[in-house]
């Protein structure tokens, strides 16, 4: 049976070591929360004293850790010359490209295969194990971690070397948080001008603007499938989060010289709609902040 030292079980980390012990692995599980090691406990995880502890006879290492600095502080003062050599290190944690490539490098001269392997889907999809593996790292490194990943997600897709993760899951999510406020804008314009909101989705999705946001994730109540806007937009994927990713995004196209300015103004949007207290809702909530 493999093992695996799962650190970091917050509101994704949580249900992705609880598929991955439903799935037969042995899942030795690590947090600071108290709560959290109960909840793993109670899924079949065996709950870890300490890093060290959940480390011990590991085969594999999964991380799922707030930022980079975090990623950075488990790998160097945790894993390193502490895991055995040849250990599989997974972290599916979404953190900057320049640490994920920094810690892939450390990480092969130590003796170890490392991959980046952040993930799309959100907390619903973390628990029912249907989330997207966009990985970073080299060939074995993927073959490696591809049965592991499948056991919590729907696809699992290799996107090229160390850090490849990482640039994937914030163009992917840079893209997405601009395409939602183009689709909050044009429901918020559709409705000034008289048009009923259903009746502009059922033409809009079929015509030349149909994009997920608005046919998978609309952020008007009661328009197509039901999504967080139905429920006063709580759950999904939280502002807080999207602001994250966007600033990841841009901190990117910086150092890379890029031009992005539709999602910079996404960035500016987002940060002003958290500065009003609204992090914790659904990032399609931004249409509040267009009426």
């Amino acid at each position: 049976m493999t093992t695996i030292a799962f650190i970091g079980l917050g509101n994704m980390g949580g249900g992705m070591a609880a598929n991955l012990a439903a799935k037969g692995y042995d899942v030795r599980a690590f947090d600071l929360s108290a709560e959290a090691l109960e909840k793993a406990k109670a899924a079949g995880c065996t709950a870890a004293a300490s890093a060290a502890d959940a480390l011990a006879g590991a085969d594999a290492v999964v991380t799922m850790l707030p930022a980079g600095q975090h990623v950075a502080g488990v790998y160097r003062d945790e894993v390193f010359g502490k895991a055995a050599a040849g250990t599989l290190l997974i972290d599916c944690s979404t953190i900057d490209v320049a640490t994920a490539k920094a810690l892939g490098a450390e990480a092969a001269a130590k003796g170890y295969v490392a991959v980046d392997a952040p993930v799309s889907g959100g907390i619903a999809a973390a628990n029912a194990g249907t989330l997207t593996f966009m990985v970073g790292g080299p060939d074995d490194g993927f073959a490696r971690a591809q049965p592991i990943l499948q056991a919590m997600g729907k696809a699992v897709i290799h996107a090229g070397g160390s850090g490849a993760g990482q640039t994937a899951k914030i163009c992917n999510n840079m893209l997405l948080g601009a395409s939602m406020v183009a689709t909050a804008e044009a429901f918020v314009l559709a409705d000034k001008l008289g048009l009923d909101p259903q009746r502009f989705y059922d033409i809009a999705s079929v015509s030349s603007g149909q994009c997920w946001s608005m046919t998978s994730y609309c952020p008007v109540p009661g328009v197509g499938p039901e999504t967080p806007a139905d429920r006063g937009y709580q759950g999904g994927f939280a502002v807080a989060l999207m602001l994250k990713d966007l600033r990841l995004a841009a901190e990117a196209a910086g150092s890379a010289s890029a031009s992005t300015p539709m999602g910079a103004r996404a960035l500016e949007l987002y940060e002003a709609f958290a500065a009003e207290g609204q992090g914790g809702l659904d990032f399609s909530a931004i249409i509040k902040s267009l009426r």
